[in-house]
């Protein structure tokens, strides 16, 4: 049976075993890891300290070593996104909550110094306090699937920009005779030239090789081309299979919707409410009043490609979507700037969009614990008359989540 302060009492024993939490600093090779009680202390002197390999061998040593002082209760871990990725999802296997941490603070590290055993103790004391920054990601759904083949197109997507910019450069520096043949023609039409060129492998002279040069960027930008249209390809599919309700709603097509699906994870319930999705998106309105001057900002903080993402949402509806526009006018005609419009737009769009993520694929309207849920325009906080919020301010960390 368990008792006040974080310990354990077996039926029928006077014998009491205490829980403990376990803060990890990762790295790329090793993870060096501190257990402390739930009181704060460290158990033993060098005892409560342990250095293993980013290795399932070294999770399970870890696990076991942490365990050796009694019941894991948390693990407070340091880049669940990055180096400590691996280790969070064998403690979630295990059945150990698991907390990320962000890295300390600059100031912090002035006054008690730095070592990979004091960024362990203070992960530990970040979730023992009550700091840290949330659950992380679970990174093991479809989620994850659509991340990964993202970032795999993004970087395609950046290569092909490189090779376009550097054919135009060439073709702006080529000999005259080769300059006149490719002048005036577009990009998809200078590829596609330049791809059929036939210069041989024995370069004589300086057109002959920027003929070579011109006909390799050609091919790997087709090339590129090729590898995007596949990656799109898994991803529309994806995207729809998961969340088919949020790519049927106004100006938010298949990338849009990879972004916020990123954003919020395989288990978008870890936010906990529409206010914290807002955060994360760095569209939850900061207060700027002064004097008589009661008003909010746009919040720079946050995930910037998702903001990004409700932006371009935001900007095409302003334009094509009769509602917003009705919105639009009411708002200008009450006195709002069009970056206070586009504002309080953001954070209704985040509203809507967190809803539709947390609905099953089928049944809009259920929530995942399977209850009824307002649609959006009876949703929130203080809106105007069509539904669209002024924006909900989040009490503590804005960064919570992030």
């Amino acid at each position: 049976m368990k008792t006040t302060g974080g310990e354990y009492c077996a039926e029928g024993s006077a014998t009491v075993v205490e829980e403990v939490v376990l803060g990890v600093d990762t790295h790329l090779d090793f993870h060096v890891a501190m257990v402390l009680d739930h009181l704060g202390r460290r158990l033993g002197r060098r005892l409560g300290e342990s250095k293993v390999p980013t290795t399932t061998g070294g999770y399970r040593s870890l696990l076991s070593w942490a365990e050796g002082f009694g019941p894991v209760r948390c693990a407070g871990v340091e880049g669940t996104g990055s180096y400590g990725a691996g280790l969070a999802r064998y403690l979630k296997s295990t059945g150990i909550t698991v907390m990320e941490v962000e890295r300390p603070k600059r100031r912090h590290l002035k006054r008690n110094g730095k070592s990979d055993p004091k960024d362990a103790e203070a992960a530990a004391r970040a979730v023992l306090a009550g700091e840290a920054a949330g659950e992380p990601k679970s990174a093991e759904g479809r989620v994850e699937m659509i991340r990964v083949l993202r970032a795999a197109r993004c970087s395609a997507l950046k290569a092909r920009s490189q090779a376009a910019n550097q054919l135009q450069a060439l073709r702006v520096t080529a000999p005259e005779r080769l300059q006149r043949r490719l002048c005036g023609l577009a990009t998809n039409e200078l590829v596609a030239t330049a791809a059929r060129f036939r210069p041989g492998n024995d370069l004589d002279g300086v057109e002959t090789a920027t003929r070579f040069a011109l006909r390799s960027m050609a091919r790997r930008h087709e090339a590129l081309s090729e590898e995007i249209a596949e990656l799109d390809a898994q991803l529309d599919r994806l995207v729809a299979e998961v969340a088919p309700g949020l790519i049927s709603l106004p100006a938010i097509g298949t990338h849009h919707a990879a972004t916020l699906l990123v954003v919020a994870g395989d288990n978008p319930e870890r936010l906990g409410s529409e206010a914290s999705f807002a955060s994360l998106c760095g569209v939850s309105p900061v207060e700027a009043s002064s004097a008589k001057v009661v008003r909010h900002r746009l919040n720079r903080g946050g995930n910037r490609d998702a903001n990004r993402a409700l932006h371009m949402i935001c900007v095409v509806r302003m334009g094509s979507d009769r509602r917003t526009r009705s919105y639009v006018a009411r708002r200008t005609a009450e006195g709002k700037s069009k970056r206070e419009i586009i504002r309080c737009l953001k954070r209704y769009i985040a509203r809507e969009v967190y809803r539709v993520l947390l609905s099953s694929p089928g049944a809009q309207g259920l929530g995942m614990d399977g209850r009824d849920r307002a649609p959006p325009q009876e949703a929130g906080s203080r809106r105007g008359d069509d539904g669209v919020g002024e924006g909900v301010q989040q009490r503590g960390n804005p960064h919570r989540f992030g």
